[in-house]
């Protein structure tokens, strides 16, 4: 079982039922998925680019990432249909809370003058994306290897409600968000 299963169950789940007096554990907002997405713009010109993005993110999250298509065609960005812009990956149940653990214990602490991660990312409906500028973060990219220096959107969808629950949730399970209250 992983660590941040076990936490979520013994610590998480009874301390946000306290918090938001939920009467049954089954309303204690759950993690449902980790979303890691990157748009590679520059692969319209440099097929090799995607190929090294997918490469890259399933050493990342340890589950292989598939290319996301376009769905129309722009012909001022040499843009065709279902030409391959971007990589994704969908992370579930154990693999995505290994994911969130190495991704707050070593990843996060390796950025540049880190004091958190915004909490201004919430779309509403409990779910947080924030940005990551460099891959060379994730301690499974080895910076000789890599030719360009690329960010990705990190997005948790949770099972909350509303956004204060999901920010005490994540909150809960280690993202070190930099502001102390949630408004």
């Amino acid at each position: 079982m992983a660590r941040l299963r076990e936490k979520y169950t013994t610590e998480v789940v009874p301390a946000l039922k306290d918090k938001f007096g939920y009467k049954s554990v089954m309303q204690v907002p759950v993690l449902q998925k980790i979303v890691v997405n990157r748009g590679v713009g520059a692969a319209t010109g440099d097929k090799k680019l995607i190929d090294s993005s997918l490469e890259e993110i399933t050493n990342i999250t340890g589950q292989k990432a598939v290319a996301t298509l376009s769905k129309k065609a722009v012909s001022n960005f040499k843009l065709r249909e279902n030409m391959p812009i971007g990589v994704k990956v969908t992370l579930r149940g154990e693999k995505m809370y290994e994911f969130l653990d190495r991704l707050t214990a070593i990843a996060l602490p390796r950025v540049r003058d880190f004091k958190g991660i915004s909490d201004k990312g919430f779309d509403g409906r409990g779910n947080y994306t924030f940005g990551i500028k460099e891959q060379i973060i994730f301690p499974e990219i080895s910076i000789d290897k890599i030719s360009k220096i690329q960010g990705m959107d990190i997005t948790f969808v949770t099972s909350a409600p509303t956004d204060a629950e999901a920010y005490e949730l994540l909150k809960a399970m280690g993202l070190p968000f930099a502001s102390s209250a949630k408004k």
